[in-house]
């Protein structure tokens, strides 16, 4: 009788072996990312802007409570869910069930949302929504460190970082077609992310994993170790981390107000905004390609992340800079654009130097959630302070949001510095 395949643990030098992955199986997995950042990430930087502003009109400090305390739920979740993936034993495999769940759950409640009659339930919808779509995107970023070799990895990720920027400017452009329409502002993303997810859950197979032995068997212990690491042990991972947590804080401080923000620069309702953000937002897909693609292809061509990613966090500072004074359509834009190089660049080459100092590919879901915590818990802290910031010497009915945006570059150019200086694992 065949003795069942063991879950051996993929160390960075045997990552190294695994075969490279076809450019049709990268376009569909690009595209099934690209679609759950349009399902998302439009709510985040619009729809719910809108829905707060309908329901409790000048209460834009709801829209921080609502999404950070989603973000904080799903941030105590994802480590579970990591474990969980990387230990599923199913037909589909083990990344595969978490996206289909995560779809489900996704578009379920953001069709809840829209027709949520007051700011509890649309609060309730969205920690739902968040958790769906949150876990589908992550169930794409351990497929990458299950079967992506070094060698295509800063391509890849500049990919990633690409899609995932591109997807909420098109959505915001589509949905500012039927803004007048709640229902389909939050719902019509979700359709596209649906159907490219979809795509891939049929097009990108995985193996069959129901043969495959446990290593061993889940504990409290286990359970609880999910949620950390040892620095020491792994310092560039460790470093790393810090420095994407703090990259990340700043882009949080910079984008959780942007539809309220743009409103109160150029004097414009909160549902108008939609056609500026969309326009601005197409400036910033050239930067954002040739950002994410060209630093991305450099990186991989050169040998060397942490530079990219410290030029990364100096776009940022530019452009975090330019908007925290903008007045202008025109300065908002150039500000706007900078920061969507600044966004690239450091998200292209960062991914790259996760999965090349990640501890451990056997357990690439738990360690990937971890990582994750570096991301998702700017996005839940963020939205919490930043009401705070905002508030600082505003008046006449204006927010603070200068003092916010060179806070935000501040905290960026920390988090490039710390990744440049002390990941040495790494070129």
């Amino acid at each position: 009788m065949a003795t069942p395949p063991s879950l051996e643990p993929l160390d960075a030098e045997a990552s190294d072996n695994l075969p490279r992955a076809r450019a049709s199986y990268i376009f569909w997995m690009m595209a099934a990312n690209f679609g759950i950042s349009m399902a998302f990430v439009v709510p985040l930087s619009f729809s719910l802007a809108v829905r707060i502003d309908e329901l409790v009109p000048g209460r834009e400090e709801v829209l921080g409570y609502v999404t950070g305390t989603a973000q904080t739920i799903y941030l105590v979740l994802s480590p579970l869910l990591g474990v969980w993936s990387d230990r599923t034993r199913s037909r589909l495999g083990r990344r595969r069930p978490f996206m289909l769940a995560g779809l489900a759950l996704g578009l379920a409640a953001l069709a809840g949302i829209a027709v949520a009659p007051n700011v509890l339930l649309v609060g309730a919808g969205w920690i739902v929504a968040m958790l769906g779509w949150a876990t589908a995107a992550q169930a794409i970023l351990n497929v990458q460190a299950d079967r992506i070799p070094e060698e295509q990895r800063g391509k890849i990720g500049g990919f990633t970082g690409l899609t995932g920027q591109i997807a909420p400017i098109i959505g915001i452009g589509i949905t500012s077609a039927v803004a007048g329409s709640t229902f389909l502002v939050f719902v019509l993303p979700g359709l596209v992310g649906a159907v490219l997810l979809v795509v891939f859950l049929v097009v990108g197979k995985e193996a069959d994993t129901r043969g495959t032995v446990r290593t061993a068997p889940v504990s409290v212990r286990t359970l609880a170790a999910s949620y950390v690491f040892n620095p020491r042990k792994y310092p560039d991972f460790g470093w790393n981390w810090l420095g994407r947590l703090m990259f990340f804080l700043g882009l949080y401080f910079n984008t959780t107000f942007t539809t309220f923000f743009y409103a109160q620069r150029l004097d414009l309702p909160v549902r108008e905004v939609a056609g500026t953000v969309a326009i601005i937002g197409v400036a910033g897909v050239v930067a954002a390609a040739l950002g994410a693609v060209g630093g991305g292809y450099l990186s991989d061509k050169l040998r060397r992340r942490r530079l990219f990613a410290l030029i990364g966090a100096l776009f940022f500072v530019a452009g975090g800079s330019v908007e925290a004074f903008a007045h202008t359509f025109v300065t908002l834009m150039i500000g706007s654009v900078l920061m969507q190089l600044a966004i690239a660049f450091f998200s292209a080459v960062d991914q790259a130097i996760v999965l090349a100092v990640l501890p451990s590919r056997e357990e690439a879901g738990r360690y990937m959630a971890v990582v994750a915590f570096a991301h998702k818990l700017p996005s839940a802290i963020a939205p919490l302070i930043a009401p705070f910031v905002i508030g600082i010497g505003a008046g006449g009915g204006d927010k603070n949001y200068t003092l916010l945006y060179l806070a935000g570059a501040a905290l960026a150019l920390i988090g490039g510095l710390l990744v440049f200086t002390r990941v040495k694992a790494v070129r």
